[in-house]
């Protein structure tokens, strides 16, 4: 566990599972496909949205559309909180009271900016398509200019993140480990069908290995 850049990322509640370390915040931003932003407009009302995003480096690009409400928001200067989840695994207790979840997270706080050089926006546009899919870029046409006029994209310092790790089995109290109730982790994990072609497709378009190989990463312990 390294130190928290600031207070407001510090775990106070099981602080053993904390992390403050770029290789691990990154690695889950690197795998989980979705995060969720909150904010607080000027009148005091929380709102949250969920989008998708990418990391690059030290850097977390969130994108959504030019008519988003919050994204509008976040244009005129307010502080976001960008929380994203991996689920791992279901824990079993002996009592109820102990059950619990098995889960990789991070917390990022900051005030982002909108990404306007053409350059960069291009850059971001690619690096959020190739974190869902990775090789896609080279097949898929890159968005034109009336496409990216639609398209908001804002960019996070990852100066205050952190990660809270829970990847263990239940923690039963003694007096209940007697008891004749099974234990354990039930493991979850994100699986991949088999891929769906568009019927709109031309004829003798094969399918990408990147499609039929298609795999999200796994939990480190």
């Amino acid at each position: 566990m390294s130190e928290a850049p600031s207070e407001r990322t510090r775990l106070h509640r099981h602080p053993e599972r904390g992390a403050y370390d770029r290789q691990t915040v990154g690695a889950i931003l690197n795998e989980a496909l979705i995060c969720h932003v909150a904010w607080v407009t000027a009148e005091g009302e929380p709102r949250v949205i969920p989008t998708i995003h990418a990391r690059d480096g030290d850097t977390l690009y969130i994108h959504g559309s030019q008519a988003s409400r919050t994204l509008r928001a976040i244009r005129a200067g307010a502080q976001v909180c960008v929380e994203s989840t991996i689920l791992d695994g279901l824990v079993l207790a002996r009592s109820t009271f102990n059950h619990s979840m098995n889960y990789r997270s991070v917390v990022v706080f900051g005030t982002p900016r909108e990404v306007t050089d053409h350059d960069e926006m291009d850059r971001a546009q690619r690096i959020l398509v190739e974190h869902v899919v990775p090789g896609r870029t080279a097949d898929a046409r890159i968005p034109n200019d009336e496409e990216l006029k639609q398209t908001a994209i804002f960019a996070i310092d990852l100066d205050e993140a952190s990660a809270k790790i829970r990847a263990d089995g239940p923690h039963d109290p003694e007096d209940d480990l007697a008891l004749p109730i099974w234990a354990g982790v039930i493991p979850l994990r994100l699986t991949v069908g088999e891929p769906e072609p568009d019927e709109h497709l031309v004829p003798d378009v094969e399918v990408p290995g990147y499609v039929t190989g298609y795999r999200r990463g796994g939990p480190t312990m």
